[in-house]
């Protein structure tokens, strides 16, 4: 089980592990009262799965709005640039400020969630973000689209991370991997019909429609959260059978009551205060070799990705002949890309977690079915579990990105089926990263995810505002080729994270908790 005993780091209990050649003695005390644990285990969470798959919808609708409020702009670039009388590149910059803003809140937001609640943060950051996009309606120049884009960013960004921290709070890593997988893939319905949505509302009722009908949107989700979602960071919940009060408790808790609650439970975790060394927190997880690996090669794909992505407007408008309704359809190959790529990675990761598990016992002489995972077994290799698939994915990835800029003189399907292939690669490279991540900080499992988002959100922005200039000094074709060759130059990053990950995870496990633990080899 993941249960974790404080929110700054992972808190991994003491077991033993038996090493392949040792037999082990049925009649042992030990080995009885191990066998007992591993048949009856205690229960990680109170919900059933049925009940998280519905909080895990709630916070995917939530987390909708950071990559819609991205990608319904897109088709409506061109029509901004006119609008405002401003060049396509300065219009690109409010991509790029959107980025960097996207990357930084939730750093904040996270860190504050793993500490005070993630109702709470939820809560507030729903509300800054709908009066950004009563702000963005109104706009009239350059200047107020680009601060108030930012706080749409400040906004929005941060339900990524606090909805993973929710999905941390609930599940073990056995069954994360597939509600991970859900949670991308519906969030990234905003990446799918955001741009036809943008299209339309750009074309026939100007750009700034677009920013009230995120409004009404974002109304509606956060009435759903407000009567819904309850608390659920361990310090104040526990796994579930803690009455809730105040702003942690939903509203339909006060008309049915709280179902499945114990007179006197406590949490399993004691609650953090919020400090100025808490906010920054996060970034400290940036030091852990393993952790920067991880981060660092997904940022590269994150940024190569979202180069493709933001390109396409004035690509095929150009070489096309494309209205802005058309350019916002040819989205949809992207989007649902998107879609597709987290949602069967999702379940992949779960599949390829039980075949870890079964090779993990037979090498430790377990007996066939047992259940392990980071929290029973220190030494679980996770970053097998997770990375299986990681490099057919990339190398699928890497060729794919190379012919873009070619596909170009081609018909237009071709470069909009590459940008299908190019979205479930990249979607998937996140979505076993975002898992990754959390396993390896599930007690901080917002704050893991809001670096995440920082890494790959900042470099993403540079790569944004360096597409352009590139496109115009290179050409589409040497291009894409540039950036498929430096994705190349980083692959091996993925063998060395499976070939050293997890001995610089258990070094970091020692560090942290002291000489208690043993593990087998």
């Amino acid at each position: 089980m993941d249960q974790t005993k404080d929110t700054k780091a992972p808190e991994v209990a003491s077991v033993t592990v038996y090493p392949k050649n040792i037999s082990r003695d049925p009649s042992s005390p030990l080995e009885d009262s191990l066998e007992a644990q591993q048949s009856s285990p205690p229960v990680y969470h109170i919900f059933t799965r049925s009940r998280k798959l519905e909080m895990v919808m709630i916070v995917s609708i939530a987390a909708i709005f950071s990559p819609l409020s991205s990608n319904i702009y897109f088709p409506a670039l061109g029509a901004i640039s006119r609008d405002l009388h401003t060049s396509m590149a300065l219009t690109t910059l409010t991509i790029t400020i959107y980025m960097i803003v996207q990357g930084i809140a939730p750093t904040f937001w996270g860190s504050i969630s793993d500490s005070s609640g993630r109702r709470p943060v939820f809560i507030g950051t729903m509300i800054v973000y709908i009066v950004a996009n009563i702000a963005l309606g109104v706009s009239t120049n350059y200047g107020e689209l680009m601060a108030f884009r930012a706080l749409q960013a400040a906004g929005s960004a941060a339900t990524i991370s606090i909805g993973a921290g929710v999905i941390g709070d609930i599940t073990t890593s056995a069954e994360r991997g597939s509600l991970v997988g859900i949670f991308g893939g519906v969030r990234m319905l905003g990446q799918g019909v955001g741009p036809v949505f943008g299209g339309l509302l750009a074309q026939y009722l100007g750009f700034r429609s677009i920013f009230w009908f995120l409004t009404i949107c974002a109304g509606a989700s956060l009435l759903i959260i407000l009567v819904l979602l309850p608390e659920t960071l361990r310090s104040i919940a526990g796994n579930g059978t803690v009455p809730l009060h105040g702003l942690q408790k939903p509203w339909l808790y006060y008309i049915t009551g709280q179902p499945d609650t114990e007179e006197g439970a406590e949490p399993d975790l004691k609650k953090s205060t919020i400090t100025l060394r808490t906010v920054f927190a996060p970034l400290r997880f940036l030091r852990e070799i393993d952790v920067f690996i991880t981060l660092f090669f997904g940022s590269i794909v994150y940024t190569v990705w979202s180069m493709v992505t933001s390109s396409t407007s004035d690509l095929f408008e150009q070489t096309y002949n494309l209205s802005t309704l058309e350019v916002g359809l040819t989205f949809l190959g992207n989007g649902f890309g998107c879609m597709s790529g987290s949602y069967t990675i999702g379940y992949l990761m779960d599949y390829n977690h039980r075949v870890t598990e079964r090779e993990y016992c037979e090498r430790h002489n377990y007996p066939p079915g047992t259940r392990v995972n980071l929290k029973t077994h220190p030494d679980f290799p996770i970053e097998t579990a997770r990375m299986r698939n990681t490099w057919w994915i990339t190398i699928l990835f890497i060729v794919c990105v190379a012919v873009y800029g070619v596909s170009l003189r081609t018909h237009l399907a071709v470069p909009i089926i590459l940008q299908y292939i190019i979205a479930y690669c990249s979607t998937g490279i996140f979505t076993i990263n975002s898992a990754l991540v959390i396993d390896l900080y599930p007690g901080a499992s917002a704050s893991a995810t809001a670096v995440n988002n920082l890494m790959r959100c900042l470099i993403g922005a540079a790569g944004v505002a360096a597409a352009q200039p590139m496109i115009d000094a290179l050409g589409p074709v040497y291009t894409f080729v540039l950036l498929a060759g430096i994705t190349l130059v980083l692959f091996p990053l993925l063998w060395v994270e499976t070939k050293y990950g997890p001995g610089w995870r258990l070094a970091r496990h020692r560090r942290l908790n002291g000489p208690r633990a043993s593990y087998g080899e």
